[in-house]
Order: structure tokens, then C-alpha cells, then sequence
């Protein structure tokens, strides 16, 4: 089985989950309790306590306690190692496609 040593393959591990992709976008707009988090959800609270253990285990998202609340928030830091990954692949793949499209420019207008 694939070890997710890899902070940047931990990230992209965690955000394969679609609920996960769902507490991370919830969270970049503020902390949330595990309470807010779960509400709409349709999984058990056992069920959310481990995605939020696997998004911790990524770097994703921090919780802290306070008293009985358990308060998570999103790590930027963890979210731009994925973005940075991410853009300089569109990056690579639009130069590619302006070549491709500066190359289909000049050969249509040879052909006509």
C-alpha cells in the first residue's frame, strides 16, 4: 500500500475525499466546532472525528481544545503547498497549449 510520507501526497490523500474537500472549504471561511462541522453531514460523529484525523495528519487543518469544544481551523500554509503543485501544472499545460495554438495558427493559414 502507497505510504503517504509526502506532505504534498498526505494533502492530495486527504482532499481525494469529497466530505473532507467539504470541512477544509467550510473551515477557510472560519474555525468551526466538530459539532458545526458534523451538522449537515450525513455520516456519524465517529465518521467526522476520523476525517478530521486524517485532515490533521495531513497538515490541513489544526484543532485545539477548550473545555469539551474541540475548535478546528484550516492551515494556509498546507493549502498553498497544494495550490503552488497545482498552478505550476495549468502553468506547463497553458504554454503547451499557446505553442499549440501559435503552431495550428501558422500551418491553417499555409494550407489555404
Amino acid at each position: 500500500m502507497l505510504q503517504h510520507s509526502d506532505p504534498l501526497d498526505r494533502a492530495f490523500h486527504a482532499l481525494a475525499d469529497p466530505g473532507r474537500r467539504w470541512m477544509v472549504d467550510r473551515l477557510t471561511r472560519g474555525p468551526a466546532s466538530v459539532s458545526e462541522l458534523a451538522q449537515p453531514l450525513d455520516m456519524s460523529m465517529s465518521a467526522v472525528v476520523q476525517h478530521l484525523k486524517v485532515l490533521e495528519a495531513s497538515g490541513l487543518v489544526r484543532s485545539t481544545k477548550t473545555g469539551r469544544i474541540r475548535t478546528c481551523q484550516v492551515q494556509p500554509d498546507a493549502l498553498r503547498a497544494a495550490e503552488g503543485w497545482l498552478n505550476t501544472r495549468r502553468l506547463e499545460w497553458e504554454r503547451r497549449l499557446d505553442r499549440l495554438g501559435d503552431y495550428l495558427a501558422t500551418t491553417n493559414g499555409d494550407e489555404q
